[in-house]
């Protein structure tokens, strides 16, 4: 009666027993064997556990070596665990963690849990993470060519830009800071000289980035085909110049579609020979720093671009320049960065009054100070936007 009820028991669990002698040969297999592989439990005895439980003969052959190779040093042999794949009746394979020991009749015995499950989800998440891990490297390719090929717009973008230095050679004392958000920027400085004319423009295109930079690359073209080509020469009839040619690229058959890309520009016509500037914006101002008065010049409540129904004017406005008059033309990148205690924009009022405060400053130190000033405020935050200030030292 125990024996049957012992039967009973280990034919309901979930763990193989097995006793193996010396030779190979199975001498006992757990009535549970029944319930985990569908093989009759005689059937697994002597040679039947490895000719059923494994696919190939090379499997059989190497398997039972190696439990034969157990008794090679019985007094040396440690318990040990090791995982198989064994074969089930219905063609399904199990994963079966063995627990093995030698006995003191010198026979070998096998406890075996099903780790089957385990084994299933370790397969299936080492898959997905195969997946994911070709998924990241091909993520990785496509972010590899997008920052190249943006890379080399920026070379291209750099190669259309003036020299940041060369307004030196026209003004001792004068400068650029230009600082883009992303790799491209959407803001373009550019100047001209023509006769005795000197052309200078800060331009704010529409986005950041890719958008922003292929805008400043038509900005860019179209300031040069105005100026140089066309050769307009008030910055009122060059903006409104460079607005009808806007519209019309970027124009499309379809009307309901309208676009808003666009610009903001302040640009200036500095005649060294009568010295007096001439200075129009739309959207932009133009700030002159003269001892203790701070200037501004309001540019037209106007972008250049979208506005398709609204008739636009840009107005020019004429002032005589004084010597060591200081001129500053900028987008609005640096007023829009937040920082700060509060984390608060930076804004006009603000910027103002670091412009002021340069009247003070040498000429020399007048970008680092600047450059100084907007770390301070930005600290640990995004830069907001493109940053373009260009400033003026007239003699």
């Amino acid at each position: 009666m125990t024996n049957v009820i012992n039967d009973t028991i280990l034919e309901q669990l979930n763990t193989l027993i097995l006793i193996v002698n010396k030779d190979g040969l199975i001498e006992y297999v757990s009535p549970s064997a029944k319930k985990m592989l569908g093989y009759d439990t005689d059937s697994l005895l002597g040679n039947g556990w490895w000719n059923l439980t494994r696919k190939n003969k090379n499997q059989r052959f190497v398997n039972r070596s190696e439990i034969v190779g157990f008794f090679n040093n019985p007094n040396e042999f440690k318990p040990t665990s090791i995982e198989r794949v064994l074969n089930t009746s219905d063609g399904n394979e199990k994963w079966i963690l063995w627990n093995v020991s030698i006995t003191d009749q010198n026979k070998l015995i096998g406890i075996g849990n099903d780790i089957t499950k385990q084994k299933l989800y370790e397969r299936d998440l080492a898959i997905k993470n195969k997946k994911i891990e070709e998924s990241f490297k091909e993520l990785k390719q496509i972010n590899k060519n997008l920052t190249d090929s943006i890379v080399y717009a920026k070379r291209i973008q750099s190669a259309i830009m003036p020299d940041e230095n060369g307004l030196n050679n026209y003004m001792p004392g004068s400068f650029i800071f230009y600082k883009p958000k992303d790799i491209v920027s959407g803001d373009l400085y550019w100047y001209h000289k023509k006769g005795n004319k000197l052309f200078i423009a800060a331009i704010d295109c529409t986005g950041h980035g890719v958008p922003g930079a292929i805008m400043s690359v038509m900005a860019n073209s179209l300031m040069r085909d105005t100026i140089i080509k066309r050769g307009i020469e008030h910055p009122g009839d060059i903006l409104h110049a460079i607005d009808i040619e806007l519209l019309n690229l970027l124009s499309r058959e379809d009307q309901s579609e309208q676009t808003y890309d666009g610009m903001d520009i302040g640009i200036i016509a500095i005649d060294f020979y009568q010295r007096h500037i001439e200075f129009a914006g739309a959207f932009r101002p133009l700030i002159i720093n003269r001892g203790n008065e701070l200037i501004e010049l309001k540019g037209s409540k106007y972008p250049i671009g979208f506005y398709h129904s609204e008739s636009k004017f840009f107005e020019t406005q004429k002032i005589n320049y004084q010597t060591n008059d200081q001129l500053y033309l900028f987008t609005d990148g640096i007023t829009d960065q937040f920082g700060g205690e509060k984390n608060k924009k930076f804004n006009r009022k603000r910027f103002y009054e670091l412009l002021h405060s340069l009247k003070d400053i040498n000429k020399e130190d007048r970008k680092s100070f600047i450059e100084y000033a907007f770390n301070n405020w930005k600290q640990h935050q995004l830069q907001t936007d493109d940053i373009l200030i260009i400033g003026l030292n007239l003699n």
